[in-house]
């Protein structure tokens, strides 16, 4: 999951004026921020909000509608696209239930834009000031890069729904914003964590990526892909039962375009695929914990944990019909599992 970000100077030697720790501790700040991100576009999704500004505005579009006028403007651009006239609008919806939707996509796309401040300024101040490491800049400029095509990416994914023919975004497209979110956290951590070795033990060489955390990282990638297929299609209310769907093991679900298609388009089996997927991702995590835990229990700990509470409200986010806040809680944690399984990747490129 983060091989691009391990590929370093073998020797990570610092300048004289380098400060590892203090870069550390920033990037843990904004690896923090990125975190709240990720639960405030979960929640952005559940709430169908995502589609509620049709414009991308970077620098303006930092204000939310400050009069009457404005907001009827923003109200008149959204019953324009296909969730409005096919959902909404037959639903009777008022500019003070516009109004709430609109709330969470701007503050979505604020928080990206307090994101990139508070990597762009730092980075800017480390480095006039000599403070980064010899071989961290090219990481730290590909961090950077990255969440500009996290933001990027989040308008691909809002332009696939700004139709009168769809009332929906791409679940391809949004699959694509939060995996790259993910990926940007888990680079995030991995570069705090090689900086606060180097910080502490000096002279110490950034961790490589090894064959057992690549395998382990893949099968957690298909997994919060799977997931995010489940968020596009509204997957998830298809059963509201555990272990059985529709009273069975495997649900019904429509094979006539082909199986492949199905598995990426059919909401009944996609939930079906994540939901068992699940299994295997918890036995790759306790087999790559079992190997950490002869050299650091703690971040074994924090997988078994996170993988065990990650599966709970798995289960408990389908029975209780999507709950708002169960649902919302479980992507929180699975941002935290892709911090914890970094964690363990980490400690075991160290001796690789």
């Amino acid at each position: 999951m983060v091989a691009a970000f391990a590929k370093e100077d073998p020797a990570a030697r610092s300048e004289p004026t380098a400060r590892p720790l203090a870069l550390a501790r920033w990037l843990w700040a904004v690896a923090g921020l990125v975190i709240a991100m990720v639960v405030v576009g979960g929640i952005t999704r559940l709430t169908e909000s995502g589609l509620s500004i049709t414009e991308w505005k970077p620098i303006t579009g930092a204000l939310p509608p400050l009069s009457d006028a404005q907001w009827h403007a923003e109200f008149s651009a959204y019953q324009k696209i296909g969730e409005y006239t096919q959902i909404n609008g037959p639903a009777g919806m008022t500019l003070s239930d516009y109004k709430f939707i609109y709330f969470w996509e701007w503050s979505h796309r604020l928080l990206g834009r307090l994101i990139g401040m508070a990597f762009a300024f730092p980075l800017a101040f480390f480095w006039i000031k000599g403070m980064i490491p010899q071989g961290y800049k090219p990481r730290l400029l590909a961090l950077l890069a990255l969440g500009g095509l996290q933001g990027t990416f989040g308008w691909f994914m809002v332009r696939s729904g700004l139709s009168s023919k769809v009332t929906d975004v791409s679940h391809f497209w949004l699959s694509i914003h939060l995996l790259t979110a993910l990926f940007t956290l888990a680079g995030l951590v991995w570069t705090a964590l090689d900086l606060r070795r180097l910080g502490i033990l000096g002279g110490a060489r950034p961790a490589r990526l090894t064959r057992i955390a690549g395998i382990t990282g893949a099968i957690l990638f298909i997994q919060l892909m799977l997931g995010a297929w489940v968020a596009g299609l509204n997957a998830g209310l298809a059963s509201n039962t555990w272990p059985l769907m529709q009273g069975r093991l495997v649900p019904e679900f429509n094979d006539s375009r082909g199986l492949l298609y199905a598995a990426t388009h059919d909401p009944f089996l996609v939930h079906f695929i994540h939901r068992w997927w699940a299994w295997v991702v918890l036995a790759a995590l306790l087999i790559m914990a079992r190997k950490v835990r002869a050299f650091d229990r703690r971040p074994s700990i924090a997988v078994h944990s996170t993988v065990g509470v990650q599966i709970l409200l798995g289960i408990a986010t389908v029975m209780s019909g999507v709950q708002l806040w169960l649902a919302a809680a479980h992507q929180l944690v699975g941002a935290l599992l892709v911090v914890t399984v970094t964690w363990c990747a980490h400690v075991l490129g160290r001796r690789a």
